[in-house]
C-alpha cells in the first residue's frame, strides 16, 4: 500500500512539474532572447554615434618578430630522398 502511495504521489508531482515547465520555459526564453536583441541595438547604436563614418581604428597592433642572423634560427639538416 504504501509503495502504491508512494508511486501516485511521485507520478502526480513529476506531471506538475511537466506542465509548469512547459508553461514557463517559453516565457523565459522569450525574456532572454528579447534581452539579448536590445543589448545588441544597444551596442550597434554606440557603434554608429561614436564613430564617424569612414573612419579607421585599430585597436590592437601585433608585435613585428625581429629578423635575426640564420644562426640563431635553428640548425638546417640535409636530406636526401630514399627510393
Amino acid at each position: 500500500m504504501i509503495l502504491i502511495k508512494f508511486l501516485l504521489i511521485t507520478i502526480i508531482v513529476l506531471w506538475i512539474i511537466r506542465i509548469l515547465i512547459r508553461m514557463i520555459f517559453p516565457v523565459m526564453l522569450k525574456n532572454v532572447f528579447s534581452n539579448m536583441q536590445n543589448q545588441a541595438t544597444n551596442n550597434q547604436q554606440q557603434n554608429y554615434s561614436t564613430k564617424p563614418e569612414g573612419s579607421i581604428s585599430i585597436d590592437y597592433m601585433p608585435k613585428k618578430e625581429k629578423k635575426g642572423n640564420a644562426d640563431k634560427l635553428g640548425d638546417f639538416v640535409d636530406y636526401e630522398e630514399v627510393k
